[in-house]
């Protein structure tokens, strides 16, 4: 029997490295809709909105904000998640709350 194909995908946010392995799909929130990327999918770069990031339809990442690029059978996620966002807008409060205001 033929062995499924897979792509490497690698999910990562400014503190860590959340995800990196082969994987069968991988499903996501776009800006302008979800979409499912699979073994060499067409050349893709995108924004990501708040969602859920599901891998091999098994696993979920929650995410707030990111972008993905699909390229030669290898994708790369960069992404915030809820907390990384609140913890960034509370750190730029503290220093400059004026900005922040603005911000909101």
């Amino acid at each position: 029997m033929a062995e499924k194909t897979t792509f490497k995908l690698t999910i990562m946010t400014p503190d860590s490295l959340l995800y990196e392995g082969n994987v069968y799909s991988v499903f996501l929130t776009g800006d302008h809709s979800e979409y499912e990327l699979l073994p060499y999918h067409y050349p893709v770069l995108g924004v990501l909105k708040e969602g859920v990031i599901i891998i091999n339809w098994q696993e979920s990442i929650r995410v707030k904000v990111g972008v993905v690029r699909f390229f030669a059978n290898d994708c790369i996620i960069l992404m915030e998640q809820e907390a990384q966002v609140k913890r960034r807008l509370a750190k730029k409060e503290e220093f400059m709350p004026e900005a922040a205001e603005k911000e909101i």
